[in-house]
């Protein structure tokens, strides 16, 4: 089996993350032994192997355009200024949440995201994105306004306001790799 990197936090449970360049990180709270660790890690051994394989996978399948200049992200930063925040506004009514300020940058792992303080967070990529899925990202950072986590719970909130997210988030699983190309 491949190195795995092990990251030990104030986190409450065993969480296994396989990269894009196809790394395996174990978090862990600090107390949990390795040899609770070890056989977290055996119980998951398929799902890693599968991981791995599929991760292996999209990289030989990237596009292979060149990268974005500087001043392709200016551009798609300028429009997601514009376009991003009446958006959240929208969708901030109606979830029936507060949100604090919006910043939008180019970021390498993440399509948005939601601090404890209600600052809100996306990347400038989503702008090459299909409408939908731009609209199922702000809704998924919205919900964490109730929701500080990826529970069940959530997933509901964000279903009663985009019912079809599961196909929303299963493209940008398998396309948002392609976004960062031209």
């Amino acid at each position: 089996m491949q190195n795995i990197e092990l990251i030990r936090s104030n986190r409450k449970t065993i969480a296994i993350e396989v990269t894009k360049d196809l790394r395996v990180i174990v978090r862990a709270p600090l107390k949990v032994s390795i040899k609770e660790i070890n056989r977290f890690v055996g119980e998951k051994s398929d799902w890693i192997e599968k991981s791995l394989k599929k991760m292996q996978e999209r990289a030989n399948e990237a596009p292979k355009g060149k990268a974005l200049s500087e001043q392709d992200i200016k551009l798609l930063v300028t429009r997601a200024k514009r376009i991003l925040p009446p958006k959240v506004d929208k969708y901030a009514k109606i979830i029936g949440v507060d949100y604090n300020h919006i910043t939008i940058r180019l970021q390498k792992s993440r399509w948005g995201s939601c601090s404890g303080k209600g600052n809100l967070n996306f990347n400038c990529l989503l702008m090459r994105a299909p409408e939908e899925i731009i609209d199922y990202v702000v809704v998924h950072e919205l919900c964490h306004r109730l929701e500080m986590n990826h529970s069940d719970r959530f997933w509901a909130h964000v279903e009663k306001v985009i019912p079809d997210y599961k196909e929303r988030r299963k493209w940008l699983k398998e396309h948002g790799s392609e976004l960062s190309y031209m």
